[in-house]
């Protein structure tokens, strides 16, 4: 998905990102949004977020990070400077495919291969995605080939994708990442990650710290989930939580509370973030599998890439130094393989 917002002082916000859902809901405000000040960030946000609060507030996540495109290019600036700016250089840990059944991540060693070659590549984290329909003695039988093959070499994560059919089958799985010292685990519980409460029950029962909310919306709800106890980390999309804005203001509340918060997949607007938030560990390498490339469409002119060959030696990737999100995209292909769209003046 794309998005281009022209402005009269001949500067256009820009950001290809997102999913179709996160778009759908742009009838709903994008034409109250012709003729006003596009550096009125915090305003737009507060009226954006209450449009679409019957729709999760979707959409208001690309459009923030296109207004933040359009600050900085008018600053000659990249945004994570205009964020206040921590760091240039961003740890990455690779973040693999979900788990299959067709000779690809398709079993415990297939997983414990991966996570070797990529901690010989300089990756300081490796996190497993598992198999959707769990089975729970491969699922513990995977957590304990990662970690007997890699474990103290590398910080180890699992996302079990909400896929662990009740409370046992995660405190299993859980006490397995206890026995392997895993980092954090996500996700564990067939809510889908929207219960405070089986999350705080399952922390009281494993020791690994848990990474949650992933599926929620909003600034408020991540702070209730977090006071609920119901996490140890806070998860942040700028696609899905309402754009640069957003994400910068869960991660200042996280601060405050002196937990992390850890930015949810890949892309140039989760670099800036990561670069200005100080309580902050990983940028998130997705996804990644030793068969095959990240599959994503070439939609940039410039250098910006990623996939699991994209980190330097330090196991880091770059932060984007030019004006705005500091990448260029390619219009021409965009426009060429655009199957519909939208359009207000």
């Amino acid at each position: 998905m794309a998005l281009r917002i022209e402005t009269d002082a001949g500067i256009a916000g820009e950001y290809v990102g997102g999913r179709p859902a996160e778009y759908a809901a742009f009838p709903m405000f994008a034409p109250h949004l012709i003729g006003q000040q596009a550096l009125e960030r915090e305003r737009i946000y507060g009226d954006v977020k209450r449009a679409l609060r019957q729709v999760a507030r979707l959409g208001l996540g690309p459009l923030d990070v296109a207004l933040w495109d359009i600050a900085g290019k008018l600053h000659n600036a990249p945004i994570w400077r205009l964020l206040g700016g921590y760091r240039t250089r961003l740890p990455t840990y690779a973040s693999t495919y979900t788990a299959d059944h067709n000779g690809g991540l398709d079993s415990p060693e297939a997983f414990a291969d991966f996570a070797e070659q990529c901690l010989e590549m300089g990756y300081p984290g490796f996190k497993i995605h598992n198999w959707a329909v769990a089975h729970i003695p491969t699922e513990v039988a995977n957590v304990h080939a990662v970690g007997k093959r890699v474990g103290g070499k590398m910080k180890l994560m699992l996302d079990a994708v909400c896929a662990y059919e009740t409370l046992a089958d995660a405190v299993i799985v859980g006490r397995a990442c206890d026995e392997e010292n895993f980092f954090w685990w996500e996700d564990p519980m067939k809510d889908g990650g929207i219960s405070a409460f089986a999350h705080r029950k399952l922390r009281q029962l494993v020791k690994t710290p848990i990474l949650q909310t992933e599926h929620m919306r909003s600034l408020e709800t991540h702070v209730d989930f977090a006071l609920a106890d119901g996490t140890d980390f806070l998860r942040a999309d700028p696609n899905f939580d309402g754009g640069i804005t957003e994400v910068m203001k869960i991660a200042h509340a996280a601060e405050g509370l002196g937990i992390d918060v850890e930015l949810h997949a890949a892309g140039p607007a989760q670099r800036h973030c990561v670069a200005a938030i100080r309580n902050s560990n990983f940028y998130e390498m997705t996804l990644v599998h030793p068969k095959g490339p990240r599959t994503q469409p070439p939609v940039y002119k410039s250098d910006y890439r990623d996939g699991l060959d994209a980190i330097g030696k330090d196991g880091c990737v770059s932060v984007p130094e030019g004006p705005g999100l500091g990448v260029e995209y390619d219009w021409a292909f965009i426009r060429k393989n655009r199957v519909g769209g939208m359009e207000w003046k």
